[in-house]
């Protein structure tokens, strides 16, 4: 496992809808395993593949839910609104207020290409929402009522 660097706003690959993936190998579960490790080393709660270069539909997500991981990860159904701070690991300095769902149903794949469901609520559905924006190349800041910096 590897360290690897978080890619930061003004980086074109933010921005780029990325890729399905298709292929459940080494390769897939190297990019895993060092996003979790990239994740905890930055005391984050989640990190999307292209935040660390990387055009792949794939998140981690780390909360007091526990450690996930999501590949090719569709938001089935959403419930309910929240609206709180958020920040990001591709956003350094900064936080904003965004509304989120509630609660979101996800549909997604393990690393060896086994189909998952998962339903979360509250912080885990934020954390779950601004991980996926970024497959599409949204960032929490083009979401936000306000940004201020920390």
């Amino acid at each position: 496992m590897a360290i690897r660097n978080v890619v930061q706003v003004g980086d074109d690959v933010l921005r780029k809808k990325c890729f399905e993936v298709t292929v459940f190998d080494e390769k897939l579960a190297t990019l895993l395993d060092d996003m979790k490790e990239t994740v905890r080393k930055e005391e984050g709660a989640g990190l999307a593949a292209p935040q660390v270069g990387i055009l792949r539909r794939a998140v981690v997500i780390d909360v007091d839910e526990g450690f996930y991981e999501l590949v090719n990860p569709v938001i089935v159904e959403s419930k309910g609104e929240q609206t709180g701070w958020e920040g990001c690991l591709s956003v350094r300095g900064k936080r904003g207020v965004v509304t989120r769902p509630q609660t979101v149903k996800v549909e997604y794949f393990d690393r060896t290409g086994k189909k998952k469901k998962l339903t979360a609520r509250g912080f885990f559905a934020r954390a779950v929402c601004h991980e996926l924006d970024h497959l599409d190349g949204i960032l929490y800041i083009d979401r936000a009522e306000k940004v201020v910096k920390d």
